[in-house]
């Protein structure tokens, strides 16, 4: 059974760390024939660095369905892992790219969408909300016999990436602080991007009679860091991590705007998933965790924040004391 993946939105971190694990990785590799990847930015450092490891880089021009539905034919793509890109046009990019894969044949298809997307409401969160509809495009397949992308299909509601942390890296080199806007009661579970990366590249390369590994076909897979944290918690870990005190600090999303528009070179709808999400947790819509899809696809426990604050210690390390260290 051959197994031709094409991966959406390569030269994004979410794409390329699954690509980067198919590729190097031999209990996966050895399952996939080719990788081509999907770019609206085929030039990045990203899709050239995948490239000169073996995957084929395909310039993505959203608004041209038929050769969408060409290049996927070309390339044999069996398999296929749409990622919503971080774009303006997110929803209608990736229902072209599921109509696309419908007409060309494509026979298994793993979605990236997001925990809490069920929580918002469209009012309040419509850039979360949006996430829904997404995965309705997807999962409409299944009831059209005709289509073969409905044989297949598996979605990750991936929880908070805790990498969006790292946008507050200035703080917390020069205040010893974390900026966050959500409230000082309610939790959420932060999970490391590399853990989801992993379950998805268990699901692309698993095998079973009907495409996707019997396990994971028509799964809908939520998946969260191991460890419900609210700010003061998330500050602890990260003060074990650096070695230094570190406090959380609740800020007002006005404020949690500006630094985001100051700080974070990502596009502004990425910003508005941001706002968005902290506002579900200061509604107390995020007080849960979900590991279980991680454990039973994987075997392992995913990264505690402790651990993924570790890896990141030198980009947090405060450059100067902060008021509690110059006190004590």
């Amino acid at each position: 059974m051959t197994r031709n993946v094409c991966i959406t939105a390569i030269d994004g971190q979410t794409g390329f760390l699954i690509a980067d694990l198919l590729l190097k990785e031999g209990k996966f590799s050895k399952e996939i024939d080719s990788i081509t990847g999907l770019a609206l930015n085929p030039s990045s450092p990203k899709c050239k660095e995948l490239e000169s490891r073996g995957a084929k880089i395909v310039p993505h021009h959203p608004g041209r369905e038929r050769m969408m539905v060409k290049t996927l034919q070309e390339v044999g793509c069996d398999t296929i892992c749409v990622i919503p890109p971080a774009h303006k046009d997110k929803v209608d990019i990736t229902m072209e790219l599921c109509e696309a894969a419908k007409k060309a044949g494509v026979q298994n298809v793993l979605l990236i969408s997001a925990a809490g997307c069920d929580y918002a409401e469209r009012e309040k969160q419509p850039r979360l909300r949006e996430f829904i509809d997404i995965e309705s495009i997807v999962l409409s397949s299944k009831g059209d016999p005709g289509v073969e992308l409905g044989h297949s299909p598996c979605v990750i509601r991936a929880g908070f990436y805790a990498e969006n942390l790292l946008l507050y890296t200035q703080q917390a080199q020069l205040e010893g602080t974390l900026p966050l806007p959500i409230g000082e009661n309610h939790k959420f579970a932060p999970v490391a991007l590399g853990d989801i990366a992993h379950v998805a590249a268990r699901v692309l390369a698993g095998k079973g009679k009907h495409g996707f590994d019997d396990r994971h076909r028509g799964q809908m897979m939520v998946v969260t860091g191991p460890m419900l944290c609210a700010g003061k918690e998330l500050a602890e870990a990260a003060s074990q991590a650096v070695g230094q005190k570190m406090e959380f600090e609740n800020i007002s999303e006005r404020e949690a705007k500006r630094v985001l528009q100051a700080q974070a070179d990502i596009d502004d709808s990425e910003k508005e998933y941001l706002l968005e999400y902290y506002s579900l947790v200061r509604e107390g819509k995020t007080n849960y965790v979900a590991t279980t899809a991680f454990h039973d696809v994987t075997g392992q426990q995913p990264t505690e924040p402790s651990e993924f604050f570790r890896m990141y210690s030198h980009e947090l390390r405060p450059k100067k004391k902060t008021k509690t260290d110059d006190s004590a």
